[in-house]
């Protein structure tokens, strides 16, 4: 048939096809049968009119019903708000006996500060320091008690302030696992500080002025310090009292339960901030009733959304109160590569396919990758010895030029840095070879058998994302998250099409394009997520401040143990500094590996969910089994 005859005689039914698909109500049986009479067509032009355009006019219209029947409902600002309308309720409701206790051992160790500054001799100076108290002396002298708040640049302040504030509620949550004893320190820390604080205002007559200057800001930051300990106890809890779940299983609910807490008191952390940079800064200038109502709405805020609220949605919602939001996935969960999933599927099942095939990843990492990586670094060091001599304040800005060379101090740093591209390659090939075999146990033989038939066009398809980030200063890092968003499904296109190299190229390229929005999305929540909860453990933040030789905010655990490290080092060898920084870049390049693959993992779903998208290879394999399935017998297809 000529193409002009097969044209004229279908495109009634075509444009009635088009119009049903973009109706909003349509009659199902139609559309079916219309469906089934286009796929012919298509058959036919595919065979017929290879290089015409009625076969690629055909072909994008059946496109648009494979992606219609795959499309999801993206998240809605609906769903953010019923977060913090009904999800986010109950989780503290469910927590409100964690959280009421870390209220009332943060009363007692507040107490415990007030009655010790009153017995023990300058206890103040012990908890406050003695420059503080000097200073503040001085202040009350020259009537302006508060006066250490003032800061000329407000900016800075706010940034310093809301940084630290961060990193001491995260910190708070993150070590009640330690069986909640870490969260505890944290808890009774800042609870003797306050109490000391308020008796020493108190016996200098002052506590009504340091009340209304100080809580102006501290109804929210100290709220958030008690909500982070009420969190980091129900983490806590979920090791220590498993009930009827394992107690891994209790750990992953616990943890989400106490994250959701968490990551609700950021925007106060936040206001906190710009009130003690912006608000007790100036609060000479604010009239007594201003502060009151000021100290009240804060009070009330907290109260309402983390007391009262809660208890309201729980009455109103009884049956949700014992329904757990968290699905525990079993641990041999199958993940379906051929669907089209959403951008929050593809977050999710990052981390699921991370934590069921964890072993295999891990055994691979530090076995094999962590030697070589260590190897790496112990030539770096010694190539940039002096470097390693020095003490940078918050420093893995220049540790990972040692480690990774982009320093260019001299020819080594380049060989190095191009040899890093062949060591990220095979965590690249790892997590590839983990899709491949994901319902197998692990081999060593299975492995390396995968790496000499595809770790060529891994590094290929990797080598310039891996050069993009080994090259690219922190400060540009957003701009080469953007570059390596344009070529992030290059590489998995090439290890698991069949297609010719040129074809593998065209089209990793073309994923990539698609793709790139999501993908720049996804990266950025993932290394947000990473990021944040490093905090506690590694300033991310942190910045070391040059001139003075000082940090800009208090230390983190990594700087508690390297100072720890540097202090026992002292003992046997003059280059102390070498062995606490030696430890730092093993902490960091520990860090790397094992956060990397959670990237690449989030790429590979985003290449899977192309391909369907362009091929419709799960939704013709649905097609293929209809009439298989058993009315009355459950049978391996009903569980795919």
């Amino acid at each position: 048939m000529k193409e002009t005859s097969f044209i004229e005689q279908n495109k009634e039914k075509w444009k009635r096809f088009e119009k049903m698909q973009d109706a909003a109500v349509s009659n199902p049986e139609e559309l079916s049968d219309l469906y089934m009479d286009l796929t012919d067509d298509l058959s036919y032009a595919q065979t017929f009119y290879k290089r015409r355009t009625v076969r690629v006019y055909l072909n994008q219209l059946a496109q648009k019903v494979f992606s219609g029947v795959h499309k999801q409902k993206g998240d809605t600002f609906r769903k953010l708000i019923n977060v913090w309308k009904t999800s986010l309720p109950l989780e503290i409701y469910r927590s409100r006996k964690n959280l009421n206790f870390a209220f009332i051992c943060f009363l007692i160790y507040a107490a415990i500060g007030v009655i010790s500054s009153q017995m023990i001799p300058n206890f103040e100076n012990i908890i406050l320091g003695d420059e503080y108290i000097k200073q503040t002396n001085a202040n009350i002298k020259a009537g302006n008690p508060l006066k250490i708040y003032e800061d000329t640049d407000q900016l800075q302040m706010f940034i310093r302030i809301t940084t630290n504030n961060l990193k001491v509620s995260f910190l708070t949550f993150f070590v009640g696992f330690f069986f909640t004893i870490g969260t505890h320190i944290m808890l009774f820390y800042n609870g003797v500080m306050l109490g000391a604080f308020q008796n020493f205002f108190y016996m200098k007559g002052l506590l009504i002025t340091s009340f209304l200057g100080i809580w102006i800001h501290g109804a929210f930051e100290i709220s958030s310090i008690v909500l982070a300990g009420g969190a980091g106890i129900t983490a806590g809890h979920g090791w220590l009292f498993p009930q009827s779940y394992t107690r891994m299983q209790s750990l992953q609910l616990s943890t989400k339960r106490g994250l959701k807490i968490m990551l609700s008191i950021v925007p106060f952390i936040i206001i906190a901030g710009f009130l003690e940079s912006y608000v007790t800064a100036n609060y000479q200038n604010l009239s007594d009733w201003s502060k009151w109502l000021l100290i009240l709405l804060s009070f009330g805020i907290i109260l309402s959304l983390y007391v009262i609220y809660p208890i309201y949605v729980a009455r109103k919602h009884p049956h949700l109160v014992a329904h757990e939001d968290s699905e525990i996935k079993p641990k041999n969960t199958s993940f379906n590569l051929e669907k089209i999933r959403s951008l929050g599927e593809i977050v999710s099942d990052t981390f699921r396919f991370y934590n069921t095939q964890f072993y295999k990843i891990g055994k691979v990492i530090f076995a094999f990758i962590l030697p070589i990586s260590l190897l790496l670094i112990y030539l770096q060091d010694i190539n940039h010895y002096q470097e390693m001599k020095t003490e940078y304040w918050y420093d893995w800005v220049c540790q990972l030029k040692i480690i990774f060379g982009y320093g260019y101090k001299n020819t080594q740093d380049l060989v190095v840095l191009f040899i890093w591209t062949f060591v990220f390659a095979f965590v690249n090939t790892t997590i590839y070879w983990s899709f491949y075999t994901q319902n197998e146990s692990f081999s060593w033989k299975s492995f390396f058998q995968f790496s000499k038939k595809k770790y060529i066009s891994i590094w290929l398809g990797s080598v310039l994302i891996f050069i993009a980030l080994l090259v690219s200063p922190w400060y540009v890092m957003i701009l080469a998250i953007l570059f390596i968003s344009f070529f992030a499904l290059l590489s998995p296109t090439l290890v698991f099409d069949n297609a010719s190299l040129k074809n593998r190229i065209k089209k990793g390229f073309s994923f990539s394009k698609n793709h790139f929005g999501n993908t720049l999305l996804l990266f950025i929540l993932i290394i947000g997520f990473i990021a944040l909860i490093a905090q506690p453990f590694g300033f991310v933040f942190s910045i070391y401040n040059e001139q003075t030789q000082e940090p800009l905010v208090m230390s983190d655990l990594l700087d508690v143990l390297a100072d720890f490290t540097k202090r026992i080092a002292k003992i046997y060898t003059a280059d102390y500094m070498v062995i606490s920084n030696g430890l730092r870049q093993f902490v960091y390049i520990i860090f790397i590996l094992c956060v990397l693959p959670l990237t690449i993992i989030a790429a590979t779903f985003g290449y899977f969910s192309e391909l369907e998208k362009s091929e419709a290879i799960g939704l013709k394999k649905q097609f293929e089994k209809f009439g298989k399935r058993n009315r009355f017998i459950e049978t391996e297809e009903d569980f795919e």
